[in-house]
């Protein structure tokens, strides 16, 4: 006879099989992804449901990757690289192809030249996209200074995106059927449509004083925004209101701006006056309102040694200029019918500019401090879109000095021309 089970062993035998069964039991299977994004913000809460008020589950930063497990609506349920999930909203994600853009706008932004540097008042986002609503990346501290790179004006709408989500494919349509057989009596003819009336003339008639005027269109114009693609210390870019910018020229030359806006500014050199060094500067400027172009007017100012104050060298104004500005070395020549090219080179600067015939030129301008001289021109080179809707500029159209050949009804009016003599 074996030895009756005692207490113990009965529950020794409970716990073991207890661990049996929880051993046996298959670990729960996590959600299937059916996308990924990377974090837009610079820091972003993840909740544990839709509400605002609900609480917070993860917390992730700028260019985490993460996958998408579901929709409602305008937001996603994500799950972190750590395991945790929960809800955000869509645009504050960004799709890989987003993330790649925004890191070939770092990159060339790394290697444009600075249009002036500009501060801020008070604390400033950076976004990934010239659009209100686009994430912000990154914040501008107060005082702090960034390169300002270019601008561009656009309206005051979210710029279009591709889904994060691929919508689910198209139903197929079904196989159309096949055609009916004709009847066998044909259908009667259709009768021949009555002609028009007699006084079809008259009827057509109407009289203008008579008629309502037209209705004015209601539709407002959509406001537009002006941006500026700024660079930091750090090498970071991104997108700002322009508004929000002061450019830092010192306020003794800012002074007369009157009431224009600074688009950038370079010091050129600079004079010693004493004990005091005083820069040479160039800036270009802009009135109110939206423009196809960058600037209108560009502007030398010297520090006078017998008046002590900032005098205008150089000014023009009521053009068409387009950034960037470039300072470079220029080759002048002194003499006549000397080629530029054998020519002295000088410190200077470029500026590309429309002609009235819509071709752009680099116009160079060498600097004899304090003199500013015309070096010459050349064709100016259309800028890639830094943007992902805007199209590519337009070629400028290209210097020729050959004369266009005729064309068809110039030749026609040559010929006859000919013939008749006169």
């Amino acid at each position: 006879m074996g030895v009756p089970p005692t207490p113990l062993m009965k529950v020794a035998a409970a716990v073991a099989l207890s661990l049996l069964l929880a051993a046996c039991q298959k670990s729960p299977q996590r959600t299937t992804s059916i996308g990924e994004a990377y974090v837009g913000p610079a820091v972003l809460d993840l909740r544990s449901d839709i509400p605002t008020q609900s609480s917070t589950v993860a917390t992730v930063k700028h260019g985490d990757r993460v996958e998408i497990l579901q929709r409602r609506r305008l937001f996603l349920k994500v799950r972190t690289p750590s395991g945790a999930e929960g809800w955000t909203d869509e645009r504050q994600l960004l799709s890989p192809d987003e993330m790649t853009a925004l890191k070939d706008l770092s990159a060339r932004a790394a290697n444009m030249p600075s249009q002036g540097q500009a501060t801020v008042d008070a604390e400033l986002r950076v976004h990934t996209q010239p659009a209100a609503r686009s994430p912000g990346f990154l914040s501008i501290q107060a005082n702090q200074k960034v390169d300002v790179l270019t601008h561009m004006s656009r309206p005051r709408t979210d710029l279009p995106r591709k889904p994060l989500i691929p919508p689910p494919a198209k139903r197929t349509k079904p196989a159309p059927k096949k055609p009916q057989k004709p009847p066998a009596y044909p259908p009667p003819p259709m009768p021949i449509p009555p002609g028009p009336p007699a006084n079809w003339l008259d009827l057509s008639k109407t009289n203008v004083e008579d008629e309502e005027p037209a209705e004015q269109s209601t539709e407002k114009p959509v406001p537009t925004d002006d941006w500026s693609l700024v660079r930091t210390a750090d090498g970071e870019a991104g997108w700002v209101l322009t508004r929000r910018l002061r450019m830092a020229i010192p306020d003794e030359v800012a002074q007369y701006a009157e009431g224009r806006r600074i688009v950038s500014y370079f010091s050129l050199g600079s004079v010693q006056d004493g004990d005091q060094k005083k820069d040479i500067w160039l800036w270009t400027t802009v009135g109110d309102g939206a423009q196809s172009y960058d600037f209108d007017s560009f502007r030398v100012f010297v520090w006078s040694l017998r008046r002590h104050r900032y005098e205008t060298e150089y000014i023009e104004r009521n053009l068409k200029g387009y950034q960037p500005v470039l300072l470079e070395p220029v080759q002048l020549s002194t003499g006549k019918g000397r080629n530029t090219a054998a020519g002295t080179q000088y410190p200077g600067f470029s500026v590309c500019t429309e002609r009235k015939d819509g071709q752009r030129v680099r116009r160079e301008f060498a600097l004899l401090n304090p003199v500013i001289r015309f070096a010459g021109e050349k064709p100016c080179e259309a800028p890639l879109p830094l943007v992902l809707d805007q199209p590519p500029a337009p070629p400028p159209p290209a210097v020729s000095s050959q004369p266009q050949p005729a064309g068809f009804a110039q030749r026609i009016k040559q010929r006859l021309k000919a013939i008749f003599g006169r």
